[in-house]
């Protein structure tokens, strides 16, 4: 008998549902995590929609636990009508102790900050990456588009020869 091929479930196949392209140009990004949500029923119906923006959005360690400010997830329209949500309430993340700890010292003895550079589905739980970052001097932002537009004149210059 032949083995029936398995169909690829869209909440397991690790999309992505919002990324921080900003983070990459205003810091300079190390090392990364990855982190639950713990989030309402409402939210996750909107994160299915799409209906999220984490540009804008930071991470907090408030009594050795990280919480998430500023991120907007927009209720659907369809959302109960018992339910009052509330689109930029903070959040928690769910993260191992070992993590939390090298964030922390990350955070108040080097500097860092932390910074959520995408959303995505894994097994079909939210995932948050968050990055440790250091912040950008001007002159940093103006030398990294110096290069990247020479990379892409490169580029073209090779193309047509």
């Amino acid at each position: 008998m032949a083995k029936k091929a398995k169909k690829k479930d869209k909440a397991n196949s690790g999309s992505t549902i919002a990324l921080n392209k900003r983070a990459r140009h205003d810091y300079i990004l190390e090392d990364r995590f990855e982190a639950g949500l713990a989030l309402e029923g409402w939210e996750v119906k909107s994160l299915r929609a799409g209906k999220i923006q984490i540009v804008e959005s930071y991470i907090l360690l408030k009594d050795n636990e990280p919480w998430l400010f500023g991120c907007l997830i927009t209720p659907l329209p369809t959302a109960s009508t018992h339910i009052h949500p509330d689109p930029t309430r903070t959040r928690k993340l769910l993260l191992h102790r070992e993590e939390i700890d090298r964030m922390i010292g990350a955070v108040e003895r080097k500097g860092y900050s932390l910074i959520p550079t995408a959303m995505y589905w894994r097994k079909g739980r939210a995932k948050l990456e968050i990055a440790l970052a250091k912040g950008k001097k001007a002159h940093d932002k103006r030398s990294d588009i110096k290069d990247r537009d020479w990379k892409r004149d490169k580029q073209r210059i090779l193309k047509h020869g």
